[in-house]
């Protein structure tokens, strides 16, 4: 829901009423994860997506009933449910559709403000109950959970839960920070560039980024001892300044958790920048934590090739994945989808 949450706000805000559909439980191989969403406005216009689809038709005119009906309901979408025609969804979609309006959901816009604030935030819906009149009711807590549907005695209660988005720490305020940040946030995450130039780390300049004028060493000092790091964090050094990156790797390689460290550069930097970490004490083990030089190998060129790779050597790390060719390895493919949850 996270991605439709500025259309759901304008459905709210209208007055009207539109419908909201969400993916609450998936069987076999389905192309987008658990908690996806779609909110068709009173027009008849539809912002998100549950299926990427294959299933995207029968889910809409299942919202859109439930906007101008007033029921909610699970529907099953996939082989042997009745409404597989023309799909090419190997796997089973179970779909809650449920109006949406100021009168459903009054507390929607706190948690919007609570998504766009970074702030933990839960909702409960209750998807299905023995009292019809409970089905679709809303329960909303700052207790974190995860996402998933919970069977309960009489009902079934799907738990989506926001939390805060991983965050990536860009050192160097430079054209590849700028290229980078725009990849990373469509990823999801939250930016900070930090630069101890006053003169190059110009907010201005990167929009909807946090942006920081400190020696990046202290700074990742400050956010360590304040318990700010963690596997959720990745950090890319896009500065070629030993004065700079040597301080601060030595800062990064001793934390007990990064969930990616990386270093832009050639393959000549890379080797002065082993050099100088092996004198500082580090052993192979250690520095074989460092992605250096950063990004996979795709022939990149420009900063916005170069950020491609990098984003893509990212997700690999962070998804526990080869990042080899999908077409190298038959049925690859379905079982990375079959694991989105």
């Amino acid at each position: 829901m996270r991605e439709i949450v500025d259309d759901l706000l304008r459905v709210w805000h209208s007055g009207r009423t539109g419908g909201l559909a969400t993916l609450v439980r998936t069987q076999g191989a389905t192309p987008v994860p658990v908690g996806s969403a779609m909110v068709v406005d009173a027009d008849g216009r539809a912002f998100g997506s549950i299926s990427a689809g294959c299933a995207e038709a029968a889910a809409y005119e299942a919202a859109m009933e439930s906007a101008q009906t007033g029921r909610r309901g699970l529907h099953r979408f996939g082989p042997g449910s009745g409404l597989d025609a023309q799909m090419d969804c190997v796997g089973t979609l179970d779909v809650f559709t449920e109006p949406f309006s100021r009168r459903h959901f009054p507390e929607f816009p706190d948690v919007a403000a609570d998504v766009a604030a970074q702030r933990q935030v839960t909702v409960f819906t209750v998807v299905w109950h023995s009292d019809p009149d409970v089905i679709g009711q809303h329960l909303i807590t700052d207790r974190k959970h995860g996402t998933e549907l919970v069977s309960l005695p009489d009902s079934d209660v799907f738990v989506s839960s926001f939390a805060r988005p991983p965050h990536l720490i860009l050192v160097g305020a430079n054209t590849f920070a700028g290229a980078l940040a725009t990849q990373a946030k469509l990823l999801g995450y939250r930016v900070t560039i930090v630069d101890a130039r006053p003169t190059f780390a110009n907010a201005a300049a990167y929009p909807g980024c946090e942006v920081v004028v400190d020696w990046p060493h202290r700074y990742l000092n400050t956010l360590a001892s304040a318990g700010e790091i963690d596997s959720n964090t990745a950090m890319v050094v896009l500065s070629h300044d030993p004065k700079f990156e040597i301080p601060l790797l030595t800062v990064a390689l001793r934390l007990p958790e990064l969930g990616y460290l990386a270093a832009l550069g050639t393959s000549a930097s890379h080797a002065h920048r082993l050099e100088a970490l092996q004198a500082g004490g580090f052993s192979d083990d250690i520095l074989a934590r460092l992605h250096s030089p950063a990004g996979l190998d795709v022939g990149a060129r420009t900063p916005a090739e170069t950020a491609v790779a990098i984003a893509a050597e990212l997700l690999a790390v962070r998804n526990g994945t080869s990042a080899e060719p999908l077409s190298a390895s038959p049925g690859q493919g379905k079982r990375h989808v079959q694991l989105v949850r």
